[in-house]
């Protein structure tokens, strides 16, 4: 864990958050600015500063995939669609250096993004 990092504090309750999901090593809030009616972000509990730091843990993409696809399953999503968006980097879009996936749904997407 690293202590000057947001998702960090939010992971260990030391700062708010709204919680949608939680195991042993994958925790789900609400993007505080959502992008779409349903805005989620899934967090790995161990701090990654980014996809690029994954390294020789390449367990945290599955954990952090079937975080992501049982949250959808149980809002319903899968029905309406969702989209699944990595930052890397802020000129990437990347705000806060811990990896997170962003879990988007309830409006049209087009391609491509940005």
């Amino acid at each position: 864990m690293d202590s000057s990092c947001i998702f960090c504090r939010i992971i260990r309750g030391e700062s708010e958050a709204e919680r949608v999901y939680e195991d042993e090593k994958v925790l789900v809030i609400r993007d505080i600015n959502p992008q779409a009616p349903t805005h989620l972000l899934v967090l790995p509990k161990k701090h990654v500063a980014s996809a690029d730091h994954v390294g020789e843990d390449s367990g945290i993409w599955s954990d952090l995939m079937k975080a992501a696809a049982k949250v959808a399953r149980d809002m319903g999503l899968p029905e309406q669609g969702y989209r699944l968006v990595v930052n890397c980097g802020r000129r990437a879009g990347q705000t806060v250096p811990h990896l997170h996936v962003h879990l988007l749904a309830g409006r049209p997407f087009r391609w491509p993004p940005g």
